[in-house]
């Protein structure tokens, strides 16, 4: 008997052209579904490019809901809001929606080890990375850095996978496990997205732990009072490892004679503090977090120890720019919370010295945070950005200088005019810089270009 019926092909719509996306749009090619990729803005041209070398139909500019409706599922570039007109659309037919990390995980048994917190993301992820390549691991870097996991999961084979998650990137989770997860901490950040409800946001980042079992690890920063709360409210299958500066309970900790302990039980470490390659307490932790996860992963601890003692930072985290006339120039655009700027202000020497820039796009900040590092250690303050009103009334009267200025060159200008020999000028903005740049990095990029053109 001839079976006449039509097999139908699953209709997967990816919305976002950018590297998730388009990584998403291959994966559901490679599989056999019928994909197609809508952009309600432009797609970069190497994008672009890439979706017609791979015969993948898509679209910029616009959502034709004749095209998306009909999905069988939809992966969700994690910059796109729930609240989005299509979105609403696609949430009032019953359409699933997932991330391009959820998506990828159904097709790799590799383990995964997954990094998120409102700051020291970055930095931690690239060193875990670190860590693993020069211990001879087949490792795969995804999530905000690196490559498209879904594209990586098409194309390549690795046994490990180091992802760094945004709170955007977790809310389209569902069955995706991390083998092992980190939470550096948890600080208000992009409560715009999140009805500027504290919780929904801490919700959206402990979604980390979903489908974690005895057999995996939760490694968490033991002194946030955010986490600790949480972890009262809930429950936790994984085996919790904390780490802390000086909890001598604590998986890592740094003991009296100011030495970094590891304790696992598959590996275990031991090494000066001083001997890291990265420096201030914030940096302590990073590197607690990735010696965690790799002493789990049972790498060699004389592994551990040379690649925690040779890694080179992350471009815009404190990245030293130059020296002139005897200032020190910073550049820590990635600073786009509160938070990241009290770090970068933990780590300046008392005195004084510093020349403090801020501004951009406010997210909802509290600056009373850093205030008490402002007061003892900041001499001037310039305001870089559109709409500086918040920064000039919280700051006024608490430093002795406040300047208000519009672009790149007029701060740097004010910077350079206030600037004696011995002092810091530290672009820690607390803000995203959509006001006056495309991305943090175009803002970091810009700063150190303005700041080399001082010497000549």
């Amino acid at each position: 008997m001839t079976d006449n019926s039509i097999t139908h092909r699953k209709r997967l719509i990816v919305l976002g052209g950018g590297e998730s996306g388009v990584g998403a749009a291959i994966l559901g090619k490679e599989k056999g579904m019928d994909v197609f990729l809508s952009d309600y803005g432009n797609i970069p041209q190497r994008y672009a490019a890439q979706l017609e070398e791979e015969n993948i139909p898509f679209e910029q500019g616009q959502h034709s809901e004749h095209l998306i409706l009909n999905a069988d599922e939809v992966v969700k570039s994690p910059g796109i809001p729930p609240t989005a007109p299509i979105m609403v659309k696609i949430a009032e037919k019953g359409i699933p929606v997932i991330s391009e990390i959820e998506f990828a995980g159904r097709y790799t048994d590799a383990k995964m080890v997954c990094i998120t917190g409102s700051n020291g993301k970055t930095t931690t992820t690239l060193l875990t990375y670190h860590i693993l390549r020069e211990a001879g691991i087949n490792v795969g870097l995804a999530g905000n850095v690196g490559r498209s996991l879904a594209l990586q999961v098409a194309r390549e084979h690795h046994d490990v996978y180091v992802i760094e998650l945004s709170s955007f990137q977790l809310e389209n989770m569902y069955d995706f496990k991390a083998n092992i997860a980190v939470m550096l901490n948890i600080t208000p950040d992009h409560l715009d997205r999140y009805d500027y409800k504290m919780q929904n946001y801490i919700n959206a980042k402990f979604r980390i732990i979903r489908n974690q079992t005895p057999e995996d690890a939760f490694i968490f920063w033991q002194d946030d009072p955010v986490i600790e709360a949480q972890l009262r409210q809930i429950t936790i299958e994984a085996a919790k490892y904390p780490f802390s500066e000086h909890m001598e309970e604590a998986a890592a900790y740094v003991d009296t004679l100011d030495n970094l302990i590891i304790n696992t039980p598959r590996t275990s470490l031991e090494m000066p503090r001083k001997d890291l390659s990265l420096h201030g307490l914030h940096n302590l932790y990073n590197s607690m977090a990735a010696g965690l996860s790799a002493c789990l992963l049972n790498i060699r601890k004389e592994d551990i120890r040379r690649a925690l003692e040779d890694f080179e930072g992350v471009e815009h985290r404190l990245e030293f720019v130059a020296d002139i006339d005897g200032v020190r120039y910073i550049n820590d655009s990635k600073a786009t919370n509160v938070n990241s700027c009290w770090y970068a202000l933990e780590s300046m020497p008392p005195g004084g010295n510093v020349i403090l820039i801020l501004g951009g796009k406010d997210k909802g900040n509290d600056y009373s945070e850093i205030e008490p590092l402002v007061r003892d250690k900041v001499k001037a303050i310039v305001a870089m950005g559109l709409h500086n009103e918040k920064i000039v009334e919280f700051f006024g009267g608490k430093v002795p200088v406040i300047r208000d200025t519009h672009s790149l060159q007029d701060a740097i200008d004010a910077c350079a005019a206030l600037a004696t020999a011995g002092d810091t000028v530290l672009l820690s903005p607390c803000c995203a810089s959509f006001d006056l740049f495309q991305s943090y990095e175009d803002r970091g990029r810009r700063f150190k270009n303005a700041v080399k053109a001082l010497k000549k």
